[in-house]
């Protein structure tokens, strides 16, 4: 084989700079605390993964059918295989995601993810910088649960309770 006879294996400049874009803004979008943006991000990095399957999987060839195409013009049908697999996967995601922006949207009327009561426990405690090896679960607690629930600050600034 020849220089002139091989194939270009390297990748579209626009097709990598696309699937860093699809990434990190899909990132980005998974690290917000509204569920509809959550699962948008869930989305974009869906299809991040799909084209990136497709990017890994070579240049285009003949189809995989023995007998009608030589053996070294083939494609490859794994990234193909992948990238439906990735398709039913996030899908999948996706109407798992929204069943659940559409419930908290009608039990909250908003779909934010709000702070969990031992999430905010720990965040005193790290502001105090006390030591976090103590087991404070066997401590007796001054107050209820339901009044640390009646502290905790609602993050849409909405009064539902």
């Amino acid at each position: 084989m020849t220089g002139d006879d091989m194939i270009d294996m390297s990748p579209s400049l626009v097709l990598v700079v696309a699937i860093g874009a699809l990434f990190i803004s899909g990132v980005y979008l998974l690290l917000e605390r509204s569920l509809t943006r959550v699962l948008v991000g869930f989305i974009l990095i869906g299809n991040g993964v799909n084209l990136l399957f497709l990017v890994a999987g070579g240049a285009a060839g003949g189809p995989p059918i023995v007998g009608t195409t030589a053996s070294e013009d083939m494609s490859d049908p794994l990234p193909q295989a992948m990238v439906l697999t990735a398709i039913v996967i996030t899908l999948a995601l996706t109407a798992f995601v929204l069943a659940m922006a559409y419930r908290s949207w009608q039990l909250h009327g908003h779909d934010e993810v709000q702070d969990d009561l031992e999430d905010r426990r720990i965040v005193r405690l790290a502001a105090k910088n006390a030591p976090s090896f103590n087991d404070l679960d066997a401590q007796e607690d001054t107050e209820s649960i339901d009044e640390q629930a009646a502290e905790a600050r609602d993050e849409t600034g909405r009064d539902d309770a």
